[in-house]
């Protein structure tokens, strides 16, 4: 099996760090991990400056500006669709609730499903604000091309179902 270590830098390693001892895929894999958690937050940061101006975090904005693109939502979806626990969803909103942008509705079809839905206060908020919010993560994303921008989010879109489709703590063919 083919081994890489970590690149040569000008300076010697400290004598405590260990060298990476991996094969060539897994370097690979762990690189371009690396480098799409560092993109993630450096978009991420900008996106969050942009939000924070109007007195939001960037998961109550995604709770807002999902309701206003799909309209009211199971609270259980809007959940799955911003990526927070259940219990997360429920303080988000309860929060949101607070400042007038959401409203809870009850489900005619089951009594113990609840809806999130925009106020009209929200609704506003979204309409005056998800343009400039747009534009920020255009201007973050924009060194790339819209094509490579495609070609990127298909080749993101592909590891995150791949991802999810594995069960978890799976050994890669290490032996212990």
């Amino acid at each position: 099996m083919a081994t890489t270590s970590r690149p040569q830098r000008e300076t010697a390693l400290h004598p405590e760090a260990h060298e990476l001892q991996l094969d060539e895929a897994t370097a690979s894999a762990l690189r371009l991990w690396v480098i799409m958690s560092r993109a993630q937050a450096a978009v991420a940061h900008h996106a969050a400056e942009d939000v924070a101006r109007h007195g939001l975090t960037l998961a109550e904005f995604g709770i807002i500006e999902a309701l206003y693109h799909r309209g009211p939502m199971l609270l259980g979806e809007v959940q799955k669709r911003i990526l927070v626990s259940s219990g997360g969803i429920t303080f988000l909103v309860d929060r949101l609730a607070a400042k007038g942008l959401v409203e809870r509705r009850t489900c005619e079809a089951d009594r113990r499903a609840r809806y999130a839905a925009l106020t009209p206060a929200g609704s506003a908020l979204v309409a005056e604000i998800f343009p400039t919010h747009a534009a920020v993560i255009a201007r973050a994303v924009g060194a790339v091309s819209e094509e490579d921008q495609q070609g990127a989010a298909d080749i993101l879109r592909a590891i995150g179902r791949s991802a999810a489709g594995l069960p978890p703590h799976a050994e890669s063919g290490r032996s212990s």
